[in-house]
This record gives C-alpha cells, sequence and structure tokens, in this order.
C-alpha cells in the first residue's frame, strides 16, 4: 500500500512557532527544537535550537514580518509540509512591503519534537528588505 500525504490542519504549535519567528519572543513553539535539531534555509545549515534562533534573530530582527500559513499537509513517518506566505517590510520603511511565499519541510521524532526543518523562501524583492 501507497502512503501519501494528505491534508491537515494547522497544529498549534506550528502557528506558535512562526508567531515567535516573527517577533522572536521564543517560548512554546521553539521547545519542539533539540540540540540536535537541524535547519536548512536556503544554503545555510543551521545545528541546534540555540544556534536555530541566533538565525532568526539575525535575519528577522531588523524587519516587521508575519509570516501566514496557508496548507499544511502530513506524511507518514513525522513529515509535515507547510506552504504560506511571509509579509515583510524593513523597521526603518515600514511603508514599503513585500511578500514572499515559503515552504517548511518537517521531520519529527516519535515524540513530536523537530529533528529537521527545510526551508525555501523567495522570490523576494531584496532590495526592499535587505
Amino acid at each position: 500500500m501507497t502512503q501519501q500525504a494528505a491534508p491537515a490542519s494547522v497544529p498549534a504549535w506550528v502557528r506558535q512557532l512562526m508567531q515567535e519567528i516573527d517577533t522572536l519572543d521564543f517560548g512554546e513553539g521553539f521547545a519542539r527544537t533539540t540540540d540536535d535539531t537541524e535547519m536548512f534555509f536556503g544554503t545555510a545549515h543551521v545545528v541546534g535550537a540555540e544556534a536555530i534562533k541566533a538565525f532568526f534573530v539575525k535575519i528577522d530582527e531588523p524587519l516587521h514580518i508575519d509570516h501566514t500559513v496557508l496548507e499544511c499537509w502530513v506524511a507518514p513517518d513525522g513529515v509535515l509540509f507547510l506552504r504560506g506566505e511571509a509579509t515583510m517590510a524593513k523597521k526603518t520603511d515600514p511603508d514599503t512591503t513585500v511578500r514572499a511565499p515559503f515552504m517548511h519541510l518537517y521531520r519529527l521524532d516519535d515524540s513530536g519534537r523537530i529533528r529537521t526543518i527545510h526551508i525555501t523562501a523567495g522570490p523576494l524583492r531584496t532590495d526592499a528588505v535587505m
């Protein structure tokens, strides 16, 4: 029998994780990461909960940002796919906003903790936010 991904409601922890990325106020969402969690964000490879938080602080601190999850799919063996959109603007130019599509792929362990996160974002008008 072939196992396939199926549409699902966005888990509360994912919504919390997105809010924590937006506010850089880390709590229950990031509690699912561990010292061994690996994040692949474009070409960046970041390992460990604290390093992943620091990565988001580095790229998001200069921005007003809002992540919206548009679709969630679950697959066997703890795999979760998200499709969404991030709306962002430089804090120094809040009236110039850009929207970037994103995809997240999570691989969870048997206890629901995040083993890996793969993130793609864009295309993006980088001149507006960098």
